[in-house]
């Protein structure tokens, strides 16, 4: 049986030296990335991410939204409660 993802997650964005930069929140999609995973969105459809749940930690897997993007350097992701109706 498997297990159900967290709706949202926020993301960290680090840059070399490991300090903290941006932190952006995204919601689950309806899509599967590359790996089967859920892909996550920001509200602008700019940053999108395959989150794959693996025992107590989240795999983070960016995926371009457009041209000219560069992969960041390290991203964490931690599982958000959902969002009250």
């Amino acid at each position: 049986m498997s297990r159900v993802s967290a709706r949202r997650y926020e993301l960290v964005f680090s840059d070399e030296a490991g300090s903290a930069q941006d932190v952006v929140v995204v919601e689950r999609t309806d899509a599967k990335g590359p790996g089967g995973h859920p892909v996550y969105a920001d509200p602008t459809g700019i940053i999108r991410a395959e989150i794959a749940e693996i025992g107590d930690r989240a795999e983070v897997r960016i995926l371009a939204s457009g041209g000219h993007q560069q992969a960041p350097h390290a991203v964490e992701a931690h599982a958000l409660p959902d969002a009250a109706a």
